[in-house]
């Protein structure tokens, strides 16, 4: 049996080892038949920057052209873009997809900075053309991205590059910032309604425009909602200030919310939050406002836009928080009905809405709680629906025994007018004064009853 161990041991199969033969990245690129492309992009539009933005393209043509095995495949360029963000870097975006396609096999770029200034966005877009077998040349710091080894000083070179545009992004806010304090206003012209540049360089209103805008603040002050005068617009094919005939709700908000049509200048309402996201983000105190009053020729007055400004916060504060957000939310501004917005729950304080029933093909209007509809009894148990022709009876009646002793409601109008008003004028009423404001008050009243016994 010894014998025989011995004997199987001396015939036992030899293992050789045949190495692998590994290429390195500068073999694969001497052997085969490398499709370069390069990338370059300045960041601003001075005739400086273009200069080198031309010089850049002409040095990389010639340089891929003059190596041998080297075929072209395009160079990139991104004119007066920046480099913190590649979402608006269309020529960078077509390069990734096209190596993502495998139609190029090196990139060629000047520095990491001109890559890319956004740390993040490097490594990212490195790392993924290193799994694509793609070396990005950056020459300025000959460096070869193919390289595990080479990551990290692409990410200190990226990171220096992304603190000098953080650094560029802080002179240039804080140079807005001074041009604020000192008054110097920009004007966009071409998003704002009724205005246009003059020779002297301040806005001049537009008067065909002007109407335009006038008309939206005195709709608006009659009691319209946003949504009547958009359709007020649009039925009279009254073009926006794009041309455009199709009105946006937003638009017109913005027109009424504007201190440009009163004459005066806000700045600094909104700020970007950082020079790599560029999110815009509302002023709500963060940072220093500053008001130019008077700085041009008011579209309307200020007493309308005052007026417009109180309307809105008025509509507002009806509306509450959105029905979304809490149960008991007033819903939405609507001037469609008379009642609408003064009929409310004496059980959870929401407004009434109207309704119209419909039962045995007889259409029935009725007023019932926002809460109690959307969310049925689990907020408000107890509210009332309210037929509507028997509710406008019942307020028509109470109207006209007030009116009866007319007597004692002018006296109560004209106490009551002479304490609101007094301290605005800083001395008391006179009875003219009070008179001629009775008397339009009268007018008002007796429209709003006409159009409620139409109703």
């Amino acid at each position: 049996l010894g014998r025989r161990k011995l004997h199987m041991n001396d015939t036992a199969p030899n293992v050789i080892v045949i190495p692998a033969k590994v290429e390195t990245p500068q073999e694969q690129e001497k052997r085969r038949h490398l499709r370069v492309a390069a990338y370059c992009r300045v960041s601003t539009d001075s005739e400086e920057q273009l200069s080198s933005y031309e010089n850049q393209l002409t040095y990389y043509t010639e340089k891929i052209m003059k190596e041998p095995g080297w075929t072209m495949a395009g160079v990139f360029a991104d004119e007066g873009i920046t480099g913190t963000s590649t979402c608006k870097r269309k020529e960078f975006l077509r390069m990734i997809r096209q190596c993502r396609q495998g139609k190029i096999d090196m990139i060629l770029a000047k520095s990491v900075s001109r890559f890319a200034r956004n740390t993040v966005d490097t490594l990212n877009f490195t790392r993924e053309l290193r799994g694509l077998g793609i070396p990005v040349i950056f020459e300025e710091q000959n460096i070869n991205s193919i390289y595990p080894e080479s990551e990290f000083l692409i990410t200190l070179h990226g990171a220096f590059a992304q603190a000098e545009s953080e650094s560029t992004s802080s002179r240039v806010r804080w140079g807005k910032r001074q041009a604020m304090k000192s008054g110097h206003v920009t004007m966009q012209y071409k998003q704002l309604l009724g205005y246009e540049k003059g020779p002297d360089g301040k806005p001049r209103i537009v008067p065909e425009q002007a109407e335009v805008v006038r008309f939206i603040y005195d709709r608006y002050l009659a009691g319209d909602s946003i949504r009547e005068i958009k359709a007020a617009l649009e039925g009279r094919e009254i073009p926006t200030v794009s041309g455009k005939t199709k009105w946006m709700a937003s638009h017109i908000r913005s027109i009424l919310a504007n201190e440009k049509y009163c004459g005066d200048v806000l700045l600094q309402k909104t700020f970007i939050q950082d020079c790599i996201s560029k999110k815009v983000i509302p002023n709500t105190g963060q940072l220093p406002k500053y008001l130019i009053q008077n700085h041009h020729e008011g579209i309307v007055s200020r007493e309308t836009f005052d007026a417009v400004q109180l309307e809105m916060a008025r509509r507002n504060a009806k509306a509450g928080a959105t029905r979304k957000s809490t149960p008991t939310g007033r819903g939405k501004y609507s001037g469609k009905h008379v009642l609408s917005k003064l009929l409310f729950c004496g059980e959870c304080g929401t407004a009434y809405r109207r309704c119209v029933w419909t039962q045995r093909g007889i259409k029935r209007p009725v007023w019932r709680c926002v809460s109690r509809l959307d969310y049925g009894k689990k907020f408000c148990t107890q509210s009332p629906t309210l037929d509507e022709e028997p509710l406008q009876q019942a307020i028509l009646a109470a109207v006209n025994a007030v009116m009866l002793d007319r007597d004692t409601l002018a006296r109560q109008l004209a106490a009551a007018m002479e304490w609101e008003l007094a301290p605005v004028l800083g001395e008391r009423m006179s009875l003219a004064d009070i008179d001629r404001a009775l008397e339009e008050l009268s007018g008002r009243f007796n429209s709003l009853l006409a159009e409620a016994s139409a109703n």
